[in-house]
């Protein structure tokens, strides 16, 4: 294999030595950057022209991807600032840039040499202390959702900071996107509790608050899926049915009309339909 292909099945980036490591001579090297198939980074790195440009930002910087920059790069749901999140060593003077945001502190897991992304632990940690609560919650539990760390693992780890230990309090791996972690982190501070993943006529609702009130979060994508559209809305009318009151919220609605959503479902509360009337009737 020569050291383009190589490169590809590495991120498109290695160091120096990573690569020394894996056989390649100078000569291989110097064969790849004066050909223009690798590119060199500072001194250190060795990249192609289609790596990732949050890797470049990494190497340039001599420090590694972390916050939301290393969620996006993990595939976890987030919501990004545009920036790019980077920790770096706390005796690095020198990191400037435009777009960047550095994270000095050293998180509760060793870190690889030569590795442009923090372990998911520090991730976690680092969100904690640079996200709203909610923001970070949506990724600790896409983190839990996803299997890169279970709850057992968050018990062991020595969490320094209030807002970590907060976080793994309230963490969970039953939100299938921070959509829907989101509504609940909001209600919750308000003392309303949602219960989720509860199984109904079959199906499984998003969040139930009482006994009769149902959330359901429609996805940002969920709009080109007109089939399951349909089966979603058949189970809102059977539901109905059965006494239920559903009220069914998607991406925008959540995000960016929050206080219409909340005001409907206090407003809803207010009328005790979270309530079964029967039962409370006796």
């Amino acid at each position: 294999m020569n050291l383009t292909a190589w490169l590809a099945q590495h991120d498109g980036i290695a160091h120096n030595k990573t690569v020394a490591t894996a056989g390649f001579t100078r000569y291989s090297v110097r064969a790849a950057l004066e050909s223009g198939a690798a590119q060199r980074i500072r001194r250190d790195w060795i990249a192609l022209p289609t790596t990732p440009d949050e890797l470049r930002l990494a190497a340039q910087a001599g420090g590694r991807l972390s916050c939301l920059s290393a969620a996006q790069r993990l595939g976890l749901w987030h919501l990004g600032d545009g920036l790019t999140h980077l920790s770096v060593n706390p005796r690095s003077g020198h990191v400037t840039g435009d777009g960047l945001i550095l994270h000095w502190s050293a998180g509760p897991a060793p870190t690889r040499p030569y590795s442009l992304l923090e372990p998911i632990e520090n991730v976690l940690v680092h969100l904690a202390r640079c996200q709203p609560f909610e923001n970070a919650l949506a990724v600790w539990d896409s983190a839990l959702n996803h299997g890169l760390v279970s709850e057992a693992h968050l018990a062991r780890l020595p969490l320094r900071s209030v807002a970590a230990r907060r976080l793994r309090s309230a963490c969970s791996s039953l939100s299938d996107s921070g959509l829907e972690t989101i509504p609940v982190a909001r209600l919750a501070a308000l003392g309303v509790t949602v219960r989720q993943q509860v199984f109904i006529e079959g199906h499984r609702v998003d969040g139930l608050i009482g006994e009769r009130l149902v959330l359901q979060i429609d996805g940002f994508a969920h709009h080109r899926d007109a089939v399951q559209r349909r089966s979603d809305i058949a189970h809102d009318r059977a539901l109905a049915l059965l006494g239920y009151t559903v009220f069914r919220y998607d991406y925008k609605q959540i995000l960016f009309e929050w206080p219409r959503v909340e005001a409907e479902i206090l407003r809803a509360m207010a009328q005790q339909l979270h309530l079964d009337a029967q039962k409370h009737a006796r």
